[in-house]
């Protein structure tokens, strides 16, 4: 699907038209699910059983989330997926926290229906360990490694492409991360700084007195996850 404009309550998140079903409460982009599930099958077909942590998140649940680990209901994790000591964080040190592992409302990929996170759900249950999606899970003695190894050999003939495969100073690293590159495109020329602040002036987000003065920073470090 080629699309000439996406509109702002799309990439914001605020409204999708393009949705459709993809099995156990998630939703994708409708150009995104036959590629999808073609990939899940040559996957399950090579003993691997790659499914949906994550899919399509609104802007009000991306809100609940930053507002959840911004009030201490939540952990904090450090660029290594170590937890942080919440009460010993500036407000400042706190958001740089969140926003290395979670986007601002309006800012995260999972608004397009184009973004998903996945694991090996076999591999994962079998290994019996905590489970927290976190880079060191899909290394050498992670339970995704299989995973990471197959979809580094085989997902570049199914659309996908991992968008936080390097940490730049920005989002941290997230090899379960897989956007489907043609179809993201439309939504990543879409953004502007502009909408982007209106929507995060007209929200309920937690810290919007930390947030606010130095969003354009914020946008560029970390929505078009251009880092330092």
């Amino acid at each position: 699907m080629v699309m000439n404009q996406v509109p702002e309550k799309a990439w914001l998140g605020q409204h999708n038209d393009y949705l459709v079903d993809a099995g156990n409460g998630h939703r994708l982009h409708r150009d995104v699910i036959s590629p999808f599930l073609a990939m899940q099958d040559a996957a399950q077909n090579d003993g691997i059983d790659l499914q949906l942590v994550s899919s399509f998140r609104d802007f009000d649940r991306q809100t609940a989330i930053f507002n959840r680990k911004w009030t201490g209901q939540a952990q904090l994790l450090d660029t290594n997926g170590d937890e942080l000591p919440f009460e010993a964080l500036s407000d400042n040190e706190k958001l740089h926290a969140i926003l290395t592992w979670s986007a601002l409302p309006g800012g995260s990929r999972h608004h397009w229906g184009t973004d998903i996170d996945v694991y090996d759900k076999a591999a994962v249950h079998s290994w019996g360990g905590k489970f927290n999606l976190v880079e060191s899970e899909y290394l050498t003695d992670g339970p995704c490694h299989a995973l990471s190894c197959w979809l580094a050999d085989n997902m570049e003939q199914f659309g996908f492409y991992r968008p936080f495969s390097v940490n730049t100073g920005g989002v941290a690293v997230e090899p379960w991360h897989l956007s489907f590159r043609d179809t993201a495109c439309a939504f990543e020329r879409a953004r502007y700084l502009d909408g982007f602040t209106k929507a995060i002036e007209q929200s309920d987000i937690e810290g919007k007195a930390c947030i606010l003065p130095q969003l354009s920073s914020l946008y560029n470090r970390y929505v078009l996850n251009k880092g330092l």
